[in-house]
């Protein structure tokens, strides 16, 4: 999984017919210097573009972050809220899943190298390339465990 340049991004684009929008590259700027273990939304990156001046149509975040996703370039994940999150896909060793409650959204990341090794084998031996191997687990923390004791 390579990392992505704008000048890639531009090169794999232009390969299947599409152009690298300024819209594009702006959207592939902010995930290249998101904080490790940040997730957006699409309404997150939305409004964090709003406040920095950037004015991008919501149904252009969508677009792109879809596109960017089926290119292997995010992560696209799904997490106890109800709608989607996105974070740039890493190359391994950067590889890695997610354990979140279901009652307070609390998130932990964690790496597992036999979850890859497993996604990737059985990709091999389809004759698939593999773009990204991630597990989510749905749990509740001990927090929210103990606030469903009867008191």
């Amino acid at each position: 999984m390579p990392i992505y340049t704008a000048a890639s991004l531009k090169a794999e684009l232009n390969e299947k017919g599409w152009r690298l929008t300024p819209q594009r590259e702006t959207i592939l700027q902010v995930f290249q210097n998101l904080a490790e273990g940040k997730h957006l939304s699409a309404e997150d990156l939305y409004y964090m573009l709003q406040n920095e001046g950037e004015h991008i149509s919501l149904s252009t975040i969508y677009r792109t972050l879809k596109l960017m996703a089926r290119m292997g370039i995010l992560r696209e994940l799904e997490l106890a809220e109800g709608h989607k999150h996105y974070e740039l896909n890493q190359p391994y060793p950067y590889h890695h899943h997610h354990l979140i409650c279901v009652r307070c959204n609390k998130m932990i990341e964690f790496k597992s190298e036999p979850i890859l090794k497993i996604g990737s084998k059985t990709a091999q031996k389809e004759g698939y390339h593999l773009l990204d191997c991630q597990l989510t687990i749905h749990a509740v923390c001990p927090t929210c465990q103990r606030s469903l004791l009867p008191a």
